[in-house]
């Protein structure tokens, strides 16, 4: 990097020539052995490299040859980036660019939210990325850590996204906007992050125009897949509103230290497409909270009339009951004589009178006539 002072992050201090930062103290205890040049490099360590007025100068295959790379060369800026490194190695980048341990433990750790942190001369960035999955249809997110410096940018990955390489091979293509050091690495990397968010809102909204089809086709499995995406879309909020933070207080940083210009448009315009992500995720919540309640309100309407159905079945089984009561009474009330009369004793009244059948007979009419009159009256027949 030039003489030019670390304007958006920190007050102006010397050149790399004459810098504060320098080799670890040996007297100094730190958490892990120190780092020598004959230590291999790790898997963690996906790529480094040495940039000069824009220019990529040197590529250090381990992390000591960068650290010494650094000391050697004048006006230099390194940029080294980390795939979910151990306590080991971390610590030993941390002795070298003294980073402070809450720093280096919170980017061990990772599950953190996005935020902006100052220690001494160096920035802690907590960045989220998100990338839509268009096999399984969910949301998957990442997470990355970032160390920057007057000379140095640290970027710890937790996850696949983003495509850091992709970010570097572009700030590589334009060494006007490499020459800005960290500051433009640092925007480079947002830039990517929320410009990978875009794929996701289109695919949430594709989501939810399915979801809102599945309503009203009546879908039981709807709710389900309304509930998982609305914790996808809160997933996504976690990602996207801290954030807003993050970036305004860059862009206040960048304006009252007068970091380029041109420098500060670009990171306006990504605090622009950030807010309409934002807007968008908060309309996606919102929109699904309306479709849960709308489909509450249709299972709703469907249960009732499917009770309402069940309720007419009962009815009309109540009254083939009532129906099949009464003739059952009616046929009862005949037979109860006949049998009463068909007992044969000697001594039952009527027995041997001459109209005493058809006096049965009668009997058994009026009594089922009667029946007939009460159960017709009462709606039955």
């Amino acid at each position: 990097m030039s003489e030019r002072p670390f304007t958006a992050l920190r007050t102006p201090i010397r050149s790399l020539a004459g810098r504060v930062r320098r080799a670890p103290d040996p007297t100094t205890p730190i958490p892990s052995p120190p780092m020598t040049a004959h230590t291999p490099a790790r898997l963690s360590l996906v790529d480094s490299a040495v940039y000069v007025d824009g220019d990529r100068v040197a590529s250090p295959a381990t992390l000591a040859d960068t650290f010494s790379s650094l000391r050697e060369t004048e006006d230099a800026v390194g940029w080294i980036g980390l795939y979910r490194p151990d306590h080991h190695e971390l610590a030993q980048v941390a002795s070298e660019f003294d980073l402070h341990e809450l720093a280096v433990e919170d980017a061990i750790t990772a599950h953190q939210r996005p935020k902006l942190e100052r220690y001494g001369e160096t920035l802690f960035v907590v960045l989220r990325a998100a990338r839509y999955l268009d096999d399984v249809e969910e949301v998957e997110f990442g997470e990355v850590h970032l160390f920057v410096g007057p000379d140095f940018v640290i970027t710890v990955r937790h996850s696949e996204a983003p495509d850091l390489s992709a970010v570097r091979r572009r700030l590589e293509s334009n060494p006007d906007l490499l020459r800005l050091g960290p500051e433009a690495i640092l925007y480079a990397i947002l830039d990517r992050i929320v410009d990978g968010y875009a794929p996701v809102v289109a695919g949430l909204e594709n989501d939810i125009d399915e979801i809102e089809t599945e309503v009203f086709q009546g879908d039981p499995r709807v709710s389900r897949r309304i509930y998982e995406l609305s914790r996808e879309v809160i997933e996504f909020q976690r990602a996207t509103r801290p954030l807003a933070a993050v970036v305004a207080a860059l862009t206040a940083g960048f304006e009252k230290y007068g970091t380029d210009e041109e420098l500060q448009r670009y990171l306006r315009d990504v605090e622009d497409h950030l807010t309409v992500v934002i807007e968008q995720v908060d309309g996606f919540r919102q929109l699904l909270r309306d479709i849960l309640t709308v489909n509450a309100t249709l299972v709703a309407q469907q249960q009732n009339e499917e009770m309402k159905a069940l309720s007419a079945v009962s009815v009309d089984q109540n009254e083939e009951v009532k129906r099949i009561s009464a003739w059952a009474a009616i046929l009862f009330a005949p037979t109860l004589i006949g049998t009463v009369y068909g007992m044969n004793f000697d001594s039952m009244p009527e027995l041997h009178w001459t109209y005493g059948y058809p006096f049965a007979l009668v009997m058994m009419g009026v009594v089922s006539l009667v029946l007939y009159l009460v159960f017709r009256r009462r709606g039955w027949i």
